[in-house]
């Protein structure tokens, strides 16, 4: 039967495929009593699965280990596979078929149960998690029981693999990035969410908060994700599926039109060069932000690096991972942001990743948590600082809000610099330092900023969240997120303004630079340097070259004057159509 849902647009394009389903916490099996006789046969039934799953864990491990895939995931692997030889997962189930005469299904479900109950239990936060692991494991073997194990191979040559799941972290969807996804689908989540902003890294169409896609989408299902519109539909009918074949075939012609644009000079109609700069969250990135001819890396989120792992990365680790995004990009600026974890980014070896905090995103996270762990931010400093030898790095620091934050900041780079001189090690002696404008507090006092670094990068989805009192992850509050508030948008054009009086350079590195709907408006703000996913900046090139920065700088600020906000917005409309 077809059907649709619908939920929000976060990663557009269309998607045409069959369903994965990734299970979340609470599974609903059948329950049924076997026959004395067929115990036997159920138990091992129960062991072929368990060797099915061994059998499949040792595949994905050989596939993680080959060159070039990120050492998380092989560790992710690892984790499972230590699990599946556990005997509290492997042999209870047993005895509880034999003791209960049930069905192994629900043996399964029953002690994986059991066992995150008391995982809930204990006190230590890094344990406590490996409860998910517990469970994915146990799915794993549940689908093999119920023979869904390897369905998903079974896809026509036109169709793409499409995850569907009741939620995905950014440590899940980090995962995906070696892997050939068509799209994904989710029950939970917002636009801006970090798990959209790195499903816009993947360049698939993705669809979120759908509320009842996973329970609803059975395996193998024909699926069509319109990431622009927020739709999925499930099993269409033959009519459906030509129409959005042939939609998906004008979108991709469009985007081949748009790599004409690569090697275009950056600039507006009247000679203001713009600077179009990529972010990335692993090192391999590198290679979508040359396939752009992007003007270098506005914003590294090094905490992808830190994920997925049960240990902390050490200087080593880390120099190699940044000297190699300086060395491929060959000159070109790379901005490394310091370690940013916290609201719905969380690192398993670490103590900050445990604590359990009514308010996450108004918490000990980002600068302030690497400010409270001073050894672990010196380690990440001297290995930012060593790569400064093979490129053109510079140092982010995010979510600073006090003067002394910038104080204590800077004191511990010279502490880290410091020890590489008594160490011998080479390093930029003159590397630039900037800071990120994400809490109103900063925008609405720029002196220290101004002052005390050398550059400025608006998160404007943090800054939207935080003016506007609204968990960008919540998808109950999703909708009132605005960019185009008249709060958010005096907040960006003053810091811009700011900048350019104190000859500081300003970019925007949040989610409103890789939107083209914004590209105009930014520029008659006066907006020089946009950072933006590799997969955003033809479309927002192609704004760059069709604008007028003269004419826009005008237009922008008689429109910041509304404070009506869907005048405001009508206003951007007609910007965007260059009406007067």
């Amino acid at each position: 039967m077809t059907f649709s849902l619908h939920g929000l647009a976060v990663s557009s394009g269309i998607a045409i495929g069959r369903a994965h389903l990734v299970s979340h916490a609470t599974l609903e099996v059948a329950h049924y009593q076997v026959r004395e006789k067929e115990v036997a046969g159920e138990i091992e039934r129960f062991d072929l699965a368990v060797d099915v799953v061994r059998a499949e864990l040792e595949t994905l491990h050989g596939e993680a280990s080959l060159p070039g895939t990120p050492s998380e995931v092989a560790a992710f692997v690892g984790i499972h596979a230590m699990i599946l030889e556990d005997p509290l997962l492997t042999e209870v189930p047993k005895d509880l078929i034999r003791g209960r005469r049930c069905n192994a299904e629900w043996a399964l479900v029953q002690q994986m149960e059991q066992l995150v109950s008391q995982f809930e239990d204990i006190e230590d936060g890094y344990l406590r998690e490996r409860k998910h692991d517990v469970v994915q494991v146990a799915e794993r073997v549940l689908k093999a029981l119920m023979g869904k194990g390897r369905k998903i191979g079974r896809r026509g040559k036109d169709e793409d693999l499409i995850i569907v799941a009741h939620d995905l972290s950014p440590a899940d969807t980090i995962q995906f990035k070696k892997l050939k996804i068509g799209g994904f689908v989710t029950d939970l989540g917002g636009a801006t969410s970090h798990t959209a902003i790195v499903a816009r890294s993947l360049a698939i169409p993705a669809v979120v908060g759908l509320h009842h896609a996973r329970p609803l989408v059975r395996e193998d299902d024909l699926l069509i994700v319109d990431g622009t519109r927020g739709v999925l539909i499930v099993q269409p009918d033959e009519r459906v599926l030509e129409e959005y074949r042939l939609r998906k075939r004008e979108l991709e012609l469009e985007r081949t039109k748009l790599k004409r644009l690569k090697t275009a000079r950056s600039a507006t109609l009247d000679g203001e060069e713009v600077a179009l700069y990529a972010n990335i969250e692993l090192p391999q990135d590198t290679e979508q932000v040359k396939d752009v001819a992007a003007d270098g890396i506005g914003l590294f989120r090094t905490e992808f690096l830190f994920m997925n792992r049960d240990d902390l990365p050490d200087e080593d680790e880390q120099f190699d991972a940044y000297k190699a995004v300086a060395k491929a990009m060959a000159g070109c600026p790379v901005t490394i942001r310091t370690l940013d974890i916290g609201a719905d980014k969380t690192i398993k070896a670490m103590s900050g990743g445990e604590r359990q905090t009514p308010n996450p995103a108004l918490g000990l996270r980002a600068i302030r948590y690497c400010l409270a762990e001073p050894q672990m931010f010196l380690t990440q400093l001297r290995a930012i600082l060593r790569a400064s030898h093979y490129g053109k790095v510079r140092i982010l620091i995010p979510m600073l809000a006090h003067a002394i934050e910038i104080e204590q900041t800077l004191a511990m780079i010279e502490q880290a610099k410091a020890q590489l001189r008594d160490s011998r090690h080479k390093f930029d002696e003159s590397i630039k330092v900037g800071g990120m404008i994400e809490i109103p507090a900063a925008a609405l006092a720029l002196g220290p900023f101004v002052k005390r670094l050398q550059f400025l990068s608006l998160g404007t989805n943090d800054l939207i969240q935080y003016t506007l009192a609204i968990d960008r992850t919540d998808e109950a509050v999703a909708h009132l997120y605005d960019p185009l508030h008249p709060a958010v948008l005096r907040l960006v054009a003053q810091t811009i303004a700011a900048g350019s009086r104190m000859d500081v350079p300003v970019a925007v590195c949040g989610e409103m630079a890789g939107d083209p709907a914004m590209t105009r408006l930014l520029i008659g703000m006066g907006l020089r340097q946009f950072s933006m996913h590799p997969s955003q900046i033809l479309e927002v090139k192609q704004q760059v070259v069709m604008a007028d920065a003269d004419q826009l700088t005008q237009k922008v600020s008689r429109l910041l004057r509304f404070d009506d906000p869907e005048k405001l917005r009508e206003q951007v409309g007609r910007l965007n159509e260059n009406r007067p």
